[in-house]
C-alpha cells in the first residue's frame, strides 16, 4: 500500500512488533533516492514516544536531507571512520579472522565512503541536565526511529563516530552549547533487505536471581 507520506505505508508489511525488532539489523548500503519529508516525520515521531525521566523529552532531531550539507558532514566522518577501523583491517589480514566480521566492516567502511550518498543524515540531540547528556531517553528515541524505519521499509543504522568533530558538527546544525548531538543515523532505501543478525541465544544471557546460579 501507498499513502501521503512514503512508498510503503507504516505496517503495512504485516510485520509483527516482535518480529520487527528481531529483524532491524544495521542496513549500510543505502540507495541515493530522496525520502519523502512526511516519512522522516513519521520515524522521528515515533521517537518521540521513547520514556523519558519526569516526561522531560530532551530530544530533538535534525534532518540533513540538502546535498552540499551532507558531502559537509561525510567529510568530516571519512577520516575519522578510517583511523576508527585502522586496527580491524589490519587484524583482518589474518586468514583465520571471522568472516562474518570482514563483511560487517566491509559494509562499515561502504557507509563511511558513500556517506554523502545516504539521502537522510538524521541527527538525534538532546539538552544536558546537569551538565550531562540525557542519553537514557535519547536512545530509547534512537531505537524507536530505527523500529520505525524498519516498519516503513527504510534502511538506517546507528554511528556515534561524527562526534570527533562534534563541535564543529553540532554548531553547523545550529546547535546550542547545552544540545548536543549523540548520534547520527543514516537513512534511506535499502539496497540490501532486512533480516535476523545472527545472536547467540537468550539462554546464554539471562539468569535468575543472580549471576552465575
Amino acid at each position: 500500500m501507498v499513502d501521503d507520506i512514503g512508498q510503503h505505508k507504516p505496517g503495512s508489511d504485516g510485520v509483527s512488533l516482535l518480529e520487527g525488532i528481531r529483524t532491524t539489523r544495521a542496513i549500510r548500503r543505502l540507495k541515493p533516492d530522496p525520502v519523502p519529508a512526511g516519512l522522516i516525520r513519521t520515524v522521528c515521531e515515533a521517537g518521540t514516544f521513547a520514556p523519558s525521566g519526569g516526561n522531560r523529552q530532551p530530544w530533538f532531531f535534525i534532518a540533513v536531507t540538502e546535498p552540499e550539507r551532507r558531502a559537509w558532514i561525510a567529510e568530516r566522518y571519512r577520516p575519522a571512520f578510517h583511523a576508527y577501523i585502522a586496527p580491524a583491517l589490519e587484524a583482518a589480514k589474518d586468514p583465520a579472522f571471522p568472516e562474518a566480521k570482514r563483511r560487517n566492516i566491509r559494509a562499515a567502511l561502504h557507509l563511511a565512503d558513500h556517506l554523502h550518498e545516504a539521502p537522510v543524515h538524521l541527527f538525534v540531540a538532546g539538552w544536558t541536565r546537569r551538565g550531562e547528556p540525557q542519553h537514557q531517553a535519547l536512545f530509547p528515541a534512537i531505537q524507536n526511529i530505527l523500529l520505525a524505519c524498519r516498519a516503513v521499509g527504510l534502511g538506517a543504522s546507528l554511528t556515534t563516530l561524527h562526534r570527533a568533530h562534534g563541535a564543529e558538527i553540532d554548531a553547523f546544525l545550529g546547535l546550542p552549547d547545552n544540545c548536543p548531538t549523540c548520534a547520527l543515523l543514516p537513512i534511506g532505501w535499502p539496497e540490501g533487505r532486512y533480516g535476523r543478525p545472527k545472536r547467540r541465544s537468550v539462554d546464554d544471557c539471562l539468569q535468575f536471581e543472580r549471576f552465575g546460579a
